[in-house]
């Protein structure tokens, strides 16, 4: 599968694996937009070209857990229709010192995976399972 991206900064590396293998490719940051106390906003310089049918997906990547960050919103989505600069925003952890992502860094990992079109259709009543409306640990474990 081919996606096109658009470098969009003059430091903007291309979105790379960084082993055979991998799930994600890594996005780098160019730029901080945004360094707030408690939150840090990341531009990658990137904007993509997603086929219609597929979504990319933005997660943390695992060398998160060097730093006192969290991505805000856990999973980013990059709907098909996008073309904007991908960016990232990252919450600091309250009360320490945060350990922060500089430009160059890989700070993120993108995944582009299909996602079938749902079609939802509303109804008065739904077909039981074995679980029904149990939620929040009902299985007990």
């Amino acid at each position: 599968m081919q996606v096109k991206f658009k470098k969009l900064h003059p430091a903007t590396t291309s979105p790379s694996y960084a082993k055979e293998g991998d799930a994600g490719v890594d996005l780098t940051a160019v730029e901080i937009i945004s360094n707030e106390p408690f939150q840090i906003v990341y531009d990658t310089g990137i904007a993509l070209e997603i086929p219609e049918g597929f979504v990319g997906l933005v997660f943390p990547r695992s060398s998160i857990r060097k730093y006192d960050l969290f991505l805000s919103n856990s999973v980013g989505v990059i709907d098909s229709g996008y073309r904007g600069s991908v960016q990232v925003t990252f919450n600091k952890k309250r009360g320490v010192a945060s350990r922060v992502y500089e430009i160059g860094d890989r700070v993120c990992q993108l995944m582009i995976i299909p996602h079938p079109y749902v079609q939802m259709i509303e109804a008065n009543h739904l077909t039981e399972t074995e679980r029904g409306e149990g939620g929040h640990g009902s299985s007990g474990k």
